[in-house]
């Protein structure tokens, strides 16, 4: 047995306090939120507590506690959920830039040395690991066996 009100306010036992009652648990989730929003337990135990708030709600017999924990927990989920939104579009801006880069650099082989053999096509991965500065000078300006020589 456990008695959760005694464990001490350790990060070991953040997750045990959490579930715990009363101003236990409310410490513990004033501790959770002091977590930076990256921090691995923090999602972890957010994404517990997520689906403990999903089971709570269908139960119908939610006392005054169960319902203060989801008021409580709900804007801990709200900037999670916002930040995972901004992570996501990042990557996708990203990745949209990689796309575009691809593309100019593909579009100037084709320009200068007609169709991308598997002689171009292996140095497109090399080339875009340079600054598009880089590239694009040494794209326009590198011959077709200047470009293969520089990034065999």
């Amino acid at each position: 047995m456990v008695a959760i009100h005694q464990l001490p306010p350790i990060p070991e036992t953040l997750w045990l306090r959490i579930i715990g009652r009363g101003n236990v648990q409310k410490q513990a989730i004033d501790e959770l939120e002091a977590l930076t929003p990256d921090n691995p337990f923090r999602k972890a135990a957010l994404e517990l507590l997520y689906n403990l708030q999903q089971n709570l709600q269908v139960t119908q017999n939610q006392d005054e506690e169960d319902r203060e924990l989801l008021m409580r927990l709900a804007p801990l989920y709200q900037q999670d959920r916002q930040q995972a939104i901004q992570e996501g579009e990042q990557r996708g801006i990203q990745q949209g830039v990689q796309q575009g880069e691809r593309l100019v650099v593909e579009n100037l082989l084709k320009v200068r040395f007609g169709e991308t053999d598997n002689q171009l096509q292996a140095i497109i991965e090399p080339l875009l690991a340079l600054p598009p500065e880089e590239f694009t000078r040494l794209l326009l300006q590198l011959s077709r066996e200047e470009l293969i020589d520089k990034f065999r």
